[in-house]
Formats: structure tokens, sequence, C-alpha cells
């Protein structure tokens, strides 16, 4: 199958002012769209090409540096698109709410795990909360566009949300800002989605 860049669900601008309309834009059409091109591009003629997403991560060579790089690179940003939304963003609540308050002791101490993981990862990459199959949850970082998803990578576990902490994602409204950036995410999580996510994982 080739994959295709997803709708956003969403105009460019309606994150604004916690991520703006350019980069959004951005973000989408190129760098996303480019991650597209060269993952169709590299698994063309191949067994993987009739293969979900999920499945050649799961079974990823990571030597295999231009599958790594894009299909993880389309992965992330289709999570993260979903799972942020400018409207009914719902809250952290119920079994999600009760495996975060297990793991981390509050809902507040969740968050600063997560932005501490985003704020601290050197250079480009990802922050995660995943789950795990037993319900528990934890949060880890990973570089470039590698994810938990892969061998050996992570915090292993399905990753239900993550934020993308390369420069192209808030350069523009942030400059090197990042903790910002990072703090602005948290009004534009949609957290009916994540919730849906843990559900479909524990389940």
């Amino acid at each position: 199958m080739a994959f295709t860049l997803p709708e956003l669900g969403y105009a460019y601008t309606a994150l604004e002012p916690h991520i703006d309309a350019r980069t959004m834009e951005i973000h989408h059409t190129k760098h996303h769209n480019g991650y597209t091109t060269k993952l169709n591009a590299a698994i063309e003629g191949t067994a993987l090409a009739s293969n979900t997403i999920e499945e050649i991560l799961k079974g990823l060579d990571m030597n295999n540096s231009a599958v790594r790089n894009n299909g993880g690179g389309f992965f992330n940003h289709c999570l993260f698109w979903e799972t942020m939304n400018p409207d009914d963003r719902g809250r952290l609540s119920g079994a999600l709410l009760d495996a975060v308050n297990s793991a981390f002791g509050s809902k507040d101490a969740f968050v600063d795990k997560f932005s501490a993981a985003a704020k601290t990862r050197f250079g480009s990459g990802w922050a995660w909360l995943c789950a795990h199959a037993d319900g528990s949850v934890e949060v880890c970082s990973s570089p470039n566009q590698d994810n938990p998803l892969m061998p050996g990578v992570g915090c292993g576990g399905t990753p239900i949300l993550g934020l993308d902490v390369w420069e192209h994602a808030y350069y523009l409204n942030y400059q090197n800002r990042r903790p910002d950036y990072v703090a602005a995410f948290f009004n534009v999580i949609n957290w009916n989605v994540v919730e849906k996510k843990y559900e479909a994982i524990v389940s």
C-alpha cells in the first residue's frame, strides 16, 4: 500500500496562539509530506509495501535508515496531529488518569515528567507517553524520528501521546525557548483521543 499524508481535521490557525499557523502549515505540508513521500519510495517493491506502518516499525531493521527515519517521521507526525485538537479536548480522566496517578503519583507529576523528557532531549527528537497491555504507562524520549514501537527504542509499549521537539516544530514562534513551547503543548492536547488510544491497548 502507499501511505498518504493525512488531513489535519482542523485549520492551520486552529491551535493559535499556542502553535502558530505558519509553523503548522510548513510542518504538515513540507516536513510530514516529505517523510511520507520518502517512506513510500523506500518500501516500494519490497515486502514492506503491504504492511501497516505499525507492522513496519515493530519489525524494523534498525540499520535500514531510509525506513527508520521516514517511517518514524510518518508515524510520529500522524500521532502528533491526531492528539491535538482545538475543540472538545476533554480532560485527563478515567482509567488513563488512574494509570497516570499510579505511575507518577499525580497528573501534575506526570506533566513535570513528560515536560522534562521533552526539554532535556538533546538535539532533535520526541517525548512520549506510552501504554502497556497491562494498563501501565511510562514516559520516555527518543532521538530524531525514532519511537518506542521500534526495537530497543525508548520505553517500549505503544505511544499514545507524542511531542515533537525538533526545532522546525516551534522555532518560528518560540525561537530557542523550547520550555515555553512544551508548556504550550498542554493547552492543545485532545485527551479524548489519547484516552481512546489507551483503552484500545489495554482492552
